[in-house]
């Protein structure tokens, strides 16, 4: 079994090929067009959801079987099909033009794989087996997606603006000390609407200008150490 290189891929108005027109198909497209891909789908038949996107402009739908040379300009391509001498045939395609390839259930035939997805606002944590158990994966995603810890992602923006700040005030911060401010406090400060409180709160903490925290970094504690120096 590959061991796989772990990556997000930007395929905003990039050439994504989907072959194949069935449920599994439509969630791949699903994925690509929240992604905001240029997809074209290659099969015979569709389900109503990818003939519907088609009849609205979402994706090209080219109601035909596949052919050598539907990859051409693609930037990576997803096999759906239940015939394996197709499935082969995509695969070597992609292989020859150094296209991206996922042939699914059929790690041997994919250059990458699609992982396991838990999204909150702007956070998204992918879980992969390596092709080893998509069950277990999937157990994963369903205990993550439950877990208090994906309540930080509600800070993402926050977290965001402040980072954005600290580099206009040329300040330099220890990534030690930005995990110190990372308190429940602020969580649930950012959680009851307070983005400004909040912001303020976090700036002044990155700074050193909150003098409920230490500033020495290597005292730092991911709840926040709470002492002043000694």
């Amino acid at each position: 079994m590959p061991s796989y290189y772990p990556a997000y891929l930007n395929v905003r108005g990039r050439r994504c090929v989907v072959i194949g027109g069935g449920a599994v198909a439509e969630g791949k497209i699903a994925q690509l067009r929240e992604a905001e891909a240029n997809i074209t789908v290659v099969s015979p038949e569709v389900t109503p959801g990818i003939k519907a996107a088609a009849e609205q402009g979402q994706v090209n739908w080219q109601d035909r079987k596949y052919q050598a040379g539907d990859l051409n300009g693609a930037f990576l391509a997803i096999a759906t099909t239940n015939d394996r001498a197709v499935n082969e045939a995509i695969f070597q395609e992609a292989e020859e033009a150094g296209i991206l390839i996922n042939v699914v259930d059929v790690p041997a035939q994919c250059s990458f794989i699609a992982p396991s997805v838990v999204t909150r606002g702007a956070v998204t944590v992918a879980i992969s087996t390596g092709g080893a158990s998509p069950a277990l994966a999937r157990k994963f995603r369903e205990e993550l997606t439950a877990s208090p810890v994906m309540y930080w992602a509600d800070m993402a923006g926050i977290l965001s603006q402040a980072r954005t700040q600290v580099k206009q005030r040329g300040l330099t911060v220890d990534p030690q000390r930005w995990q110190c401010c990372l308190s429940t406090d602020l969580l649930e400060m950012a959680q009851a609407g307070k983005e400004q409180e909040t912001l303020t709160k976090l700036l002044s903490r990155l700074s050193g200008e909150d003098t409920d925290l230490c500033p020495d970094t290597a005292r730092c504690q991911p709840d926040g150490c709470g002492s002043k120096p000694g």
